[in-house]
């Protein structure tokens, strides 16, 4: 039986170490509603809570989502106002003869769009061609240079996919070369339209419409396969155009609801027999040439990067010749060039990388003061700070502004955003607005531009920002999990049974699960910087890896953890692994064997905290990277402190008592033993917690006293006469006496803090 001293120093091990960093949301159990759906759709119980999760809890809404096909489209005639006026511009292009002119984007979503108008429009006899900006030299969207190139090479209508929506001069002018123009863009909508003939966007339409979370390539398909009907000339090319709609929507992080979810799922069955000859190269280079099926992530992870690297640090036109060539030759020497080019990528990621967490780590930077991470460093390719600027994130948990400069004078700076939920890139953006050049973006990711001489004034405004968005408990990165299994429950059935819920993605995230006090039985390195356990639950035991964790060796003996189920097949056996997202220290479990000791004396304040509610407002404080609020209650017995975790159970606890009661309701709470050291410590932060916000309140109450006292001292001094003098220096008196008090308030509260 081990002593108290020996007690703390085991505690004191634990605590050092090194975890990763993570807030976790757990959706709360539903559990009548689950079984219910259960038994309505044939899924067991964990999947029926995960569609319940995504806001399908009606039988109506599982029949819809489970079998997208089912539902009843609108037409997209009746949804967009001005596409009637695009088909018939487009139409009429086509019956004169008339030159048509695409202006795409250099990432996968404009690239892919760009193919696939290009396709639809020359099988339907246009003349048609296509310009994409330069990302070095113009950035994104139609600008001048195009516009006049375009009219100069006798163009008539200019089409643009995936911009276009805020392109209000490079529009004008084509207007004033006589120029029709067709916008067809997803982005957010300004507050004034450019003068375009026509503009497609699900933006623009009634937010509970099936279209609306169409990426650029949604619109063009949209667009393209209505101007085939309209022709009648839909034969051979509706496969081939949702191909490309499959590609661009999974690799532009669409929201697979709606009309994405339908026709992706379509699309994914028809990935691994693509008669496109440059489907089938990238394929075949990507290592998926033996797959039968593909899911998103085979996309998001395999195929989407290798067309994105070429918008990135190439030419975008080596994947529009992809895209549309129909000979096998040329599709396979293109798809070598974007293996090799997406090669060069991942070394450009990796360096950019190590360079800026190194230059993190020396500048010794402090992300709970600033709240953000802004670093700039010469010789970086722009093209990819983006993706390192999420990987940042992933590693600080904040938001990060990475640049680099343009010129060799570093006059110049141009960056990339990556953010947290809580922080909204494009306001902080428009915060900084006046010191910047050029900016753009939504709420979790955007770009600038500014002159070097204003970084400073840049990290000046960006905590400003921070600190009026964040609080600390946001500075950690956010893991939001379904709902809690056993790993008996997890089994090859239940992987199968999870196809049903694909395509997954955004909006539509993969299940996450979560199992707690596992035993970790084995743990190895593997590969570069991936960790690989074994966990045990009971008499069940499964693989489980976690992508970049090495560092995190050695594990605790036990772990919470949070996970996607995978399906490892090797030598023709299938078994189940875990894929880590979330790990933690478990709580030690009731009834578990642990040392004996007292348990914290709980004096409770008869001042505070009087209300009888157990509704009470409680306070919130931080735990072993939990989140739980507090409150003292008053019972029938008398006073109790009370502890609430994010699942919704009650620790509840009576002065001076060795025992305590946990549960959902006061009737359902079963007796624990407050001397096992979790609650020890559990209690002792919630009490300090409670402490701290009694400190707050006392020295908030004497701030009002002293405002009230100002203000009576200033009023008999302006008012009053001579006689009453002695009055107003006794009022001054209490006035100084409230100061000292307060300022001996403050400095105890600082020292109770640790300040």
């Amino acid at each position: 039986m081990a002593d108290s001293s020996s007690r703390s120093a085991k505690s004191a091990g634990r605590s050092k170490r090194r975890l990763p960093n993570q807030r976790w949301q757990i959706a709360p159990a539903q559990l009548d509603q689950a079984e219910w759906l259960a038994q309505t759709t044939g899924l067991s119980p964990l999947l029926a809570q995960v569609m319940i999760n995504r806001g399908v809890n009606t039988a109506e809404a599982a029949q819809t989502f489970l079998q997208p096909e089912s539902q009843l489209l609108p037409s997209p005639i009746d949804e967009f106002p001005d596409l009637t006026l695009a088909l018939e511009l487009l139409m009429r292009a086509i019956a004169l003869h008339e030159p048509i002119a695409i202006c795409g984007d250099y990432d996968a979503d404009g690239m892919t769009s760009t193919a696939l108008l290009l396709r639809a429009l020359r099988a339907m006899g246009a003349i048609v061609d296509y310009a994409i900006p330069s990302r070095m030299q113009e950035g994104y969207g139609l600008n001048r240079r195009i516009v006049e190139d375009f009219h100069n090479e006798g163009v008539k209508i200019i089409l643009t996919v995936d911009n276009g929506i805020a392109a209000h001069d490079p529009i004008d002018r084509a207007r004033e070369l006589g120029l029709v123009v067709i916008v067809t863009d997803h982005h957010d909508v300004p507050p004034t339209l450019p003068r375009a003939n026509a503009i497609l966007n699900p933006k623009l339409i009634a937010e509970d419409s099936p279209y609306r979370g169409v990426a650029g390539v949604g619109v063009a398909y949209i667009l393209a396969v209505c101007l085939a009907q309209c022709l009648k000339q839909t034969q051979d090319l509706t496969a081939p155009l949702i191909e490309l709609f499959t590609l661009g929507t999974i690799a532009d992080l669409a929201p697979l609801t709606g009309v994405n979810r339908r026709w992706v799922r379509r699309g994914l069955k028809l990935l691994p027999q693509s008669k496109l000859a440059g489907v089938q190269a990238l394929i075949q280079v990507a290592g998926l040439g033996s797959e039968k099926a593909l899911k998103p992530e085979a996309i998001g992870f395999r195929l989407g990067p290798r067309i994105n690297a070429v918008g990135r640090i190439a030419d975008p036109q080596i994947v529009i010749e992809l895209l549309t060539t129909d000979r096998p030759g040329d599709a396979l020497e293109l798809a070598m060039k974007c293996e090799e080019i997406n090669q060069h990528r991942q070394r450009l990621c990796e360096l950019i990388e190590q360079e800026a967490i190194a230059w993190c780590e020396s500048s010794k930077i402090d992300v709970l003061r600033d709240r953000f991470i802004v670093v700039v460093q010469p010789n970086w390719h722009h093209g990819v700070i983006g993706i390192v600027a999420s990987r940042l994130v992933e590693r600080y948990g904040v938001p990060v502004f990475i640049g680099t400069y343009e010129d060799e004078a570093k006059t110049q700076v141009r960056g990339s955003v990556r953010s947290i939920p809580e922080f909204n890139v494009f306001e902080a953006l428009q915060f900084c607005g006046d010191i910047l050049e050029k900016f753009g973006g939504h709420r979790a990711a955007g770009g600038f531009t500014l002159a070097a001489e204003h970084l400073d004034e840049l990290r000046a405004r960006l905590q400003l920002f921070a600190h009026q968005q964040l609080l600390p408990q946001h500075l950690k990165p956010l893991i939001t999990i379904d709902t809690q299994a056993n790993l008996s429950d997890l089994s090859i059935a239940l992987h199968q049974q999870i196809d049903a819920l694909h395509p997954c993605g955004i909006d539509n995230p993969d299940p996450i699960f979560w199992t707690p006090n596992l035993q970790v039985v084995d743990q190895q390195t593997v590969g570069r910087n991936h960790l690989k356990v074994t966990l045990r639950q009971g008499n069940t035991s499964l693989k489980a890896i976690a992508w970049r964790w090495a560092e995190f060796m050695p594990l605790p003996d036990r772990v919470d953890v949070a996970y996607k189920l995978r399906l490892n097949e090797w030598n023709g056996q299938k078994s189940i692994e875990l894929e880590l997202v979330g790990l933690r220290e478990a709580d030690l479990p009731v009834g578990s064997q642990a040392s004996e000791g007292e348990p914290p004396a709980v004096k409770l304040n008869s001042a505070a905290h009087s209300s009888p509610l157990p509704d009470s407002p409680a306070i919130e404080f931080s735990f072993s990277q939990r989140t739980y609020a507090c409150t003292i209650a008053t019972t029938a017995k008398g006073k109790e402190l009370r502890i609430r975790n994010s699942d919704g159970f009650w620790l509840m606890i009576a002065p001076q008592q060795k025992q305590g009661r946990l549960g959902k309701t006061i009737e359902s709470a079963q007796i624990v033993d407050l001397s096992l050291p979790h609650y020890d410590r559990l209690i002792r932060a919630a009490l300090h917690a409670i402490e701290v916000a009694e400190q707050r309140d006392r020295i908030a109450q004497k701030n009002q006293q002293i405002v009230m006292l100002q203000q009576q001292i200033e009023e008999l001094s302006q008012t009053c006469p001579q006689t009453i003098a002695p009055q107003i220096q006794a009022l001054r008196s209490q006035f100084l006496r409230l100061i000292a008090a307060i300022e001996q308030e403050e400095s105890h509260h600082r020292s109770f803090l640790g300040e």
